[in-house]
């Protein structure tokens, strides 16, 4: 008989790996060291607000994440966002604009300067890069479209994604569909309009174009319906201490009630953040590297949530949100219009708006207080989106290490942890750390390794499936 598949932490992408791989009736056990799973996605419902920290959304991106949902059986309580919230907002002359959605209406935006929007028309002139050096995203840019497109409008994309600087993110790590639109086209205008066409061959689509899904009761629906399914197969507050190779798998072991204990597996899934996996004990002189992974940074970013009275915001909130630029010199990263996005999110006659505060941009100010993040959020919200009343409700969360950042250099992770899976089979890495940052990025890294699993299973252990 097969000893079971362990999946090391219970977040999105251990959830949906464990789920998957109990599909194909492969054994498994999920092991979690808190006592809760869903890592970052958390959903509160408290006096008739629904707050989200971490991801408020899930593009629909791939087919492979309608098909978790459907295999959960989450299609009743799944909710596409609405239509009329479209528009994004970028921060301009400290007032919010609505990012133009066609070429005339680019060119109308006050967004840019014509020394900006005539940059467009050299663009898919620029060279592609020879890749002499890694590139950052801000050089990238800088090179392709000009110093104002950086400052105005990729600066505040970085930040809202990333909570990352753009002068040390890697556009190949960091955006590598960028960079391989420039490699193989030539120009990212030209490579968006043949790109799409690739994209929908394959059944994907843009996250730029992706809709955006939720549940009824917030994205915590799917990590709690997801260990639902796994049942006794999902170990909370077991916390995992040491990995030991074996001939024939590997060895776990872990704390139960206080008091450890081994468990013997045919293969370990490490789904945890990558500075937790630094940490992790793991017995063989082939396994030494993983202290490597501990040097991923990870900056602090704080999830503001805050409630008012709809007639208290001038701003109409009809979109998804604001992104902020560093040069407009305000506290808050940006901010999601939640409320707008799905329905009952907010009591009647109120909204409620998600802010983010931190990150590569000021660190420091997730030491503050909460009364302080209060303060300092509302204040750039009545600036932005016209507030004249006071929060009706307040809530906060900080994430110490928040979001991986995939810097210059990052391939010297990916490159080990690559290693490591030919190195010593029946190891697999997925999460964030790996495959891209998003909530959907997580859930289809764990499709896929899922089925790497499986392969190797088959092949059996002297004979790893390639990554």
């Amino acid at each position: 008989m097969m000893n079971p598949v362990a999946v090391i932490g219970a977040g999105i992408t251990g959830l949906v790996a464990a789920f998957r791989l109990q599909q194909k009736k492969i054994p498994v056990v999920l092991y979690e060291a808190s006592g809760r799973a869903g890592g970052v996605i958390q959903s509160v419902r408290d006096q008739g607000y629904l707050a989200e920290f971490g991801p408020n959304t899930l593009l629909d991106t791939s087919p492979k994440l309608r098909e978790i949902i459907k295999g959960a059986g989450l299609e009743p309580r799944m909710m596409y966002s609405d239509e009329g919230a479209g528009n994004r907002y970028l921060v301009r002359h400290r007032k919010t604009i609505a990012m133009p959605a066609t070429p005339v209406g680019f060119f109308r935006s006050e967004l840019f300067s014509w020394r900006a929007k005539l940059m467009l028309f050299r663009e898919p002139f620029v060279r592609r890069w020879d890749n002499r050096y890694e590139e950052s995203v801000a050089q990238f840019v800088i090179r392709r479209l000009g110093r104002e497109f950086l400052d105005y409008a990729i600066d505040a994309l970085v930040a809202g994604i990333y909570a990352g600087d753009p002068f040390r993110l890697s556009v190949i790590h960091g955006f590598p569909r960028l960079h391989a639109l420039e490699q193989r086209y030539g120009s990212m205008i030209k490579g968006q309009i043949l790109g799409a066409r690739e994209r929908k061959r394959r059944a994907e689509v843009s996250k730029q174009d992706a809709k955006k899904i939720s549940f009824d009761e917030g994205l915590q629906v799917l990590p709690d319906t997801l260990l639902k399914n796994l049942g006794a197969a999902a170990r909370i507050n077991t916390p995992v201490t040491r990995l030991r190779k074996l001939a024939d798998g590997w060895e776990v072991e872990f704390q139960s009630a206080g008091a450890p204990q081994q468990a013997r597996h045919s293969g370990v899934l490490l789904a945890v953040p990558a500075h937790q996996i630094a940490r992790l004990q793991i017995e063989g002189s082939t396994l030494a590297p993983l202290a490597t992974l501990g040097r991923i940074h990870y900056p602090p970013v704080a999830s503001v949530v805050l409630g008012f009275r709809r007639e208290d915001v001038h701003h109409p909130l009809d979109g998804f949100g604001m992104l902020i630029p560093k040069v407009e010199q305000f506290n808050i990263l940006g901010a999601l219009f939640s409320s707008s996005l799905f329905p009952n999110r907010a009591p009647a006659g109120h909204v409620t708006i998600t802010s983010y505060v931190g990150g590569m941009r000021n660190p420091a100010l997730t030491a503050k207080p909460p009364d302080e993040l209060y303060e300092l959020t509302a204040r750039d919200l009545g600036l932005l989106l016209g507030i004249t009343g006071r929060p009706t409700f307040r809530h906060c969360v900080i994430y110490d290490q928040a979001i991986p950042q995939y810097e210059v250099g990052y391939g010297q992770f990916k490159q080990v942890m690559d290693d490591l899976e030919q190195a010593a089979p029946g190891l697999f890495f997925a999460g964030h750390y790996r495959h891209g940052i998003s909530l959907g990025d997580s859930m289809v890294s764990a499709y896929d390794v899922a089925d790497r699993i499986e392969q190797n299973l088959r092949r059996g252990p002297e004979r790893p499936a390639a990554a």
